[in-house]
């Protein structure tokens, strides 16, 4: 029997996030188990008269390419990636990894080199010339970082995937904004106090077009104006390795001092390329469904009371000139059961300890958007 809960995903995954039209081509790239959503989405698309393409990876044996692979290789892997998706419309990417650390042991050098010359060159075609989504898979390693059972897991997953997300659209327009009049802002925090302008960078609101889950509105600094230092209280995976207690100074935009639980690695990866030390993203999280971090980005960036700051390559909606091979969002959560904090904008209080405390912004507030 097939799940209805994974079927209205399916069904919004092709008709609300990616909008697929008659005779678009839309890629499903897999990473991990997923085949019932896998199925589901082609039988969707089909419905929608589009033509299903599929990617079936397992995590494994891309560990096993990157472990010694060599920029010769990567070129034609790369150059058939890019051809295919200049085909594409559309893209879902799911991602269901059974190991959150597969690619842990992979050198540096080799990590650095595969997502460099093969995955970022795939990434700029995709992102600004396809319509694209992507979303987790619940499986029992997800349920495991969430500290749940596996059918609990599942219900949370479905609750917070399945959100109204066409509402959320709305109420975050008075953010959008606020945000677009906004230059000066200003993040304090238990071993945070930062300032940075997002003066004239749009800002973007994210409710199920590009993630499941969603629910975030981002902007990007500009790229010389960050100053100060920011402690992040979330766990934030990258690559394999969960860091934990980020700390990072700021000079005139770039990340000038780090330090976490592994503060060499931390720097070899800020030391990818010139764009590593410098910001890119910008972005405030409100997903009503999301409290805790599970060490999984796509849920933790969405986090109620949340915001994340990204070393890293910048978006071309909200873009800022940064450019890096590395994009990092790394996450602080600001409700008083993670220490409080606040967010000011041209030195107005706009929310405290995570809740809105402008009337604009109060649509925001998590029991309006579950409602």
């Amino acid at each position: 029997m097939r799940d209805p809960r994974l079927e209205q995903l399916a069904y919004n995954l092709v008709n609300y996030s990616v909008r697929v039209q008659p005779g678009e081509n839309i890629l499903i790239n897999a990473k991990g188990e997923t085949p019932d959503l896998v199925a589901a989405l082609v039988r969707e698309i089909y419905k929608a008269k589009g033509n299903p393409f599929v990617q079936l990876i397992n995590p494994a044996v891309s560990r096993e390419l990157a472990m010694n692979c060599n920029e010769e290789q990567l070129a034609v892997m790369v150059e058939h990636e890019v051809k295919l998706m200049e085909k594409m419309d559309g893209y879902i990417g799911i991602r269901a990894g059974s190991n959150i650390n597969e690619m842990a042991d992979v050198p540096g050098d080799k990590l650095g080199m595969y997502s460099r010359l093969y995955e970022l060159p795939v990434m700029n075609v995709r992102v600004p010339h396809t319509k694209w989504v992507v979303l987790r898979y619940p499986n029992a390693s997800m349920a495991q970082l969430a500290n749940m059972s596996t059918a609990a897991f599942e219900d949370f997953y479905f609750q917070v995937c399945n959100l109204d997300y066409a509402k959320m659209d709305k109420a975050m327009d008075s953010l959008v904004d606020l945000m677009n009049r906004t230059d000066e802002v200003r993040l304090v925090g238990p071993g945070t106090d930062l300032t940075f302008s997002i003066k004239d960078i749009p800002a973007v609101k994210c409710a199920g077009l590009r993630n499941i889950p969603d629910g975030e509105v981002y902007t990007a600094p500009v790229k010389d104006s960050v100053n100060g230092t920011i402690t992040h209280n979330a766990p934030t995976p990258y690559h394999g390795f969960v860091f934990e207690n980020v700390q990072l100074t700021f000079e005139n935009g770039k990340i000038v001092k780090a330090t976490a639980n592994d503060t060499d690695r931390i720097n070899q990866i800020l030391d990818t390329d010139e764009g590593a030390r410098y910001i890119g993203e910008f972005a405030i999280g409100v997903n009503p469904f999301i409290r805790n971090p599970m060490k999984d980005i796509l849920f933790d960036e969405k986090i109620d009371g949340s915001f994340h700051f990204t070393p890293g390559q910048c978006y071309d909606e909200a873009y800022n000139g940064n450019k890096s091979s590395v994009h990092w969002d790394m996450v602080s959560i600001q409700r008083p059961d993670w220490g409080g904090g606040e967010i000011w904008f041209d030195g107005v209080l706009i929310r405290k300890d995570g809740v809105f405390v402008i009337p604009e912004l109060e649509c925001l507030n998590p029991e309006n958007l579950k409602a």
